[in-house]
């Protein structure tokens, strides 16, 4: 089912919205939860209350469930999809209201959280809600047996020849449910109606219509992976006879593979480039940060040193005051109290020093802690700019070991054929089977 939601306060002007008779044919309040009131008005009105004590806005979670047009579905199926969204979003157990809405022979639920934990008064954080829900939804749709939305189909189940770079290495982290390539292959089949509209359709999910040696008619993807048409399709093999015709017109599983890796390469190629390229401006941003952070470093060191200078002088003066001038320090002399002030200057000369060099290598160090944070991420940036350029280069290099297997797979039948004629011919010969030669 399709799951729209929103963060969103105006707790009064919703519970209005939700109780409206006018725009629907029927409206029933099936469950309020965590809250002291029974009626929706009333808990809403108290989730405005709490939300005022934090400085949480959009303190409420509103989301509505939609099956797809001409489905039946049952309270419980809606009441496990809700507890299914909670689990993802770490909404279990928060205070929540649903409402169920008819219009027009359909009914969809409305599910609205309170946001704020009660115990901490904090605001729960619903970080990248959006994709969460698109991914319950998806496997809502493959529990029910529902015709998935275009939107909502895995990305990857596309002409390879039309991904980018992204999607790419989405589909090579990620398995392939087994359920969404038969909803896939089921579509394509129920969209078309005869052998040349089936392939378009294939194509466009990134199948290719192929002979199978056992299997009769199958469909492979970029991968090599063969799919029964049978099975996947969830038709009988007679069908499929009548509507694409004979088999033996198909090109083989191994023709086809040849094909994928004789296109693939060329693809491939352009998403090294454009990994090449995109790692060359993420090292320029790694080194503008470097030069920068050099620069800054050593103004830091010159402004410390500059600091260091002006108070090792002020405190210089300071020290040279201590000893009189004219008769008064010829008094100091000779009365010992000059060696007492000497004594007390050198030592606060070379604690000055120690205090000096002790913030210099303050500095330093921290500096350097800096320095190797930036050290970490460009090596980080590296070693994942290293990997997806050999990931990349393996596939290249896969596609091509299939594409000369082919090549020398076709010329070794080749080679077997000439062959077996030549034994043909020979054996035809007159002389040889009138036995005048051993």
């Amino acid at each position: 089912m399709i799951l729209k939601a929103k963060e969103r306060g105006d707790a009064r002007q919703l519970a209005g919205y939700l109780l409206a008779i006018r725009e629907n044919e029927h409206v029933e309040l099936h469950d309020v939860r965590g809250f002291a009131s029974d009626d929706l008005r009333g808990a809403f009105h108290e989730a405005d209350a709490i939300a005022s004590g934090t400085r949480c806005k959009n303190h409420l979670f509103s989301m509505s469930l939609n099956p797809p047009m001409g489905a039946r579905v049952g309270v419980d199926a809606f009441e496990q999809a809700i507890a299914k969204i909670e689990d993802k979003l770490g909404l279990t157990n928060q205070p929540r209201a649903i409402v169920f809405h008819e219009k027009d022979g359909r009914r969809h639920a409305h599910a609205v959280w309170s946001r704020i934990d009660p115990q901490r008064m904090r605001a729960i954080n619903l970080a990248h809600y959006k994709i969460k829900l698109r991914d319950v939804s998806r496997k809502l749709y493959l529990e029910h047996g529902w015709t998935m939305p275009r939107g909502l189909q895995d990305r990857s189940l596309r002409d390879p020849l039309n991904l980018t770079r992204e999607e790419w290495q989405h589909a090579k982290r990620v398995d392939r449910d087994p359920r969404e390539i038969k909803a896939a292959v089921r579509q394509c089949w129920e969209r078309s109606d005869n052998r040349a509209s089936f392939e378009r359709a294939l194509k466009e999910r990134g199948f290719w219509l192929a002979r199978g040696d056992r299997r009769g008619f199958v469909a492979v993807d970029y991968r090599g992976e063969i799919y029964s048409l049978s099975r996947y399709a969830g038709v009988k093999t007679k069908d499929i006879e009548a509507r694409l015709g004979d088999r033996e017109r198909l090109s083989s599983v191994d023709k086809i593979k040849a094909e994928i890796a004789s296109g693939m390469p060329q693809k491939l190629a352009g998403f090294i480039e454009e990994a090449e390229r995109n790692a060359k401006q993420r090292f320029a941003v790694l080194a503008f940060r470097k030069m920068e952070m050099i620069a800054r470093q050593r103004d830091e060191r010159r402004n410390l040193r500059d600091a260091h200078e002006k108070r090792w002088q002020a405190e210089a003066i300071r020290r040279s005051r201590r000893v009189p001038k004219g008769l008064s320090g010829i008094w100091y002399r000779l009365t010992g109290q000059y060696s007492k002030v000497k004594a007390r200057n050198e030592h606060e000369a070379l604690e000055a020093h120690r205090r000096d060099l002790a913030e210099k290598d303050k500095l330093i160090f921290r500096q350097l802690e800096e320095r190797k944070t930036l050290q970490q991420d460009i090596k980080a940036q590296r070693a994942t700019a290293h990997e997806a350029l050999m990931r990349l280069r393996e596939d290249v290099t896969n596609y091509r070991n299939l594409e000369l297997y082919d090549r020398d797979h076709r010329h070794e039948g080749c080679r077997d054929n000439d062959d077996e004629r030549k034994r043909r011919t020979r054996d035809q010969h007159p002389r040889r089977r009138r036995g005048f030669e051993p």
